[in-house]
């Protein structure tokens, strides 16, 4: 998307928050929401302060990037839709608002006051959290099924996650790269944590990048929900189908993994295995002993390998070391045990483990590699693990920190690093 289309895409968002704020105050209730509506798990986080603490580290979070206004102002216009069809409309122009206002936020250099850094992928995931909540309670005047409701949902979540303004542009010489990031997770332990493969994400979608060797390269990005719900409907495919029509050069999906490394993941497996829940607290239905295969998934082997040129990648310097995982855990043909395998998987075993685990990572690597079993002429794809982001060690109360900004950064310059070096060891689409 150009500058000017994406600059009419927040205009458009802007004046039809406006557009329907500005009817007359007869047409409006005063109030349109029921807050005795249940919230989702994730949405019930909003008020979360840290341990001990009194003030929402999510409100802090929205004030300090500016994003509160966008929330009140979704907010307050609900009260004067008057139809499905504007509920719908309303709902995805607010989502592709929050989404383009979050890229072009990580994509300036400037931060001013207090404000967070504008690399902070943060802001992105409460904000969208924020609206899905305000529309889960309001209460339209009009009738509607739940159905209609789902609809407009939906058409929020996509929106705000990049998946209706990835397209690439028309450029003659520049090759495109197709990347995925996640929300932050596991914040019922840490309500701070960011996840730094969405700021990846953010830090990339739109631009066009020059690699070492002077190849230029366009990114398009999307940045997934960690809920199994979500990938059981065929997100991952729908972000990925879309974007293999129009033939990429590369395909990664990236992920926060270990500490203290980046792994290129060389095997990626079919099947669920932890017990961790999800964002939603859901379980995904598999253990070690009893891995699950995903749902709605097409056929395929036990395990897929990573295409990416991972020795090219493992060269890209930067403040972590770089390692090409090759390990997996299945349970091998005629066995009922889980054995760990340094060298990749054995034949006729079952997929435990990918060289990413067997959580969403996993499966966001695996659901894309299988996607390129059926596209002619594939580009390269795999998976890409980031670093831990972590909190200064002393810092158990405030947002941010010194420790936390400055791994943050290293990594995404990293990842941009190792990204670049894919690409231009890959053949041209």
């Amino acid at each position: 998307m150009t500058r000017l289309a994406r600059a009419l895409s927040v205009l458009c968002g802007v004046i039809l928050t406006f557009s329907l704020l500005a009817a007359p105050a007869a047409a409006r209730p005063a109030g349109c929401a029921d807050g005795t509506v249940p919230l989702t798990a994730e949405e019930a986080r909003l008020d979360r302060p840290v341990p001990g603490g009194t003030a929402s580290v999510p409100a802090e979070i929205l004030d300090r990037s500016g994003f509160d206004g966008l929330t009140r102002a979704f907010t307050l216009g609900l009260c004067a839709v008057s139809s499905g069809r504007i509920a719908g409309s309303y709902a995805e122009a607010t989502g592709r608002l929050l989404f383009e206002s979050a890229v072009a936020r990580a994509q300036r250099s400037l931060t001013i006051g207090a404000a967070l850094p504008s690399d902070d992928d943060r802001p992105l995931y409460w904000a969208r959290l924020a609206l899905t909540r305000a529309l889960r309670q309001w209460t339209p005047s009009f009738p509607h099924t739940a159905s209609e409701r789902a609809t407009w949902e939906k058409r929020l979540e996509y929106a705000s996650r990049g998946l209706t303004s990835s397209a690439f542009r028309p450029l003659p010489g520049v090759r495109k790269l197709m990347i995925s990031g996640f929300d932050p997770f596991q914040l019922d332990a840490e309500i701070r944590r960011g996840n730094p493969s969405g700021a990846v994400a953010l830090a990339l979608d739109g631009k066009i990048l020059t690699a070492l060797d002077g190849t230029r390269v366009q990114v398009q990005a999307v940045v997934f929900p960690v809920r199994y719900p979500d990938f059981d409907q065929g997100i991952v495919e729908d972000a990925f189908r879309a974007a293999l029509a129009r033939d990429p050069d590369q395909v990664t999906t990236i992920s926060q993994g270990r500490p203290d490394a980046f792994d290129l993941e060389a095997f990626n497996g079919r099947r669920r295995s932890t017990a961790v829940p999800d964002n939603l607290n859901l379980w995904g239905g598999g253990l070690p002993t009893a891995p699950a295969v995903f749902p709605n998934v097409g056929p395929g082997p036990e395990f897929l390998p990573s295409t990416l040129p991972m020795e090219a990648m493992s060269q890209a310097e930067g403040l972590f070391a770089v390692r090409i995982n090759t390990s997996v855990r299945e349970i091998p043909a005629g066995g009922t045990t889980p054995v760990t395998r340094p060298d990749g998987p054995t034949p006729g075993s079952i997929a435990v483990d990918g060289g990413g685990g067997g959580y969403l990572s996993n499966e966001s690597a695996y659901r894309v590699t299988r996607l390129l079993t059926e596209t002619p002429s594939p580009p390269a794809g795999g998976h890409v693990h980031t670093p831990v982001l972590d909190f200064d060690a002393d810092n158990f109360e405030t947002i941010t920190d010194p420790v936390f900004e400055a791994n943050r950064a290293a990594i995404i310059t990293q990842t941009t690093a190792i990204l670049l070096a894919g690409l231009t060891a890959s053949p041209a689409a």
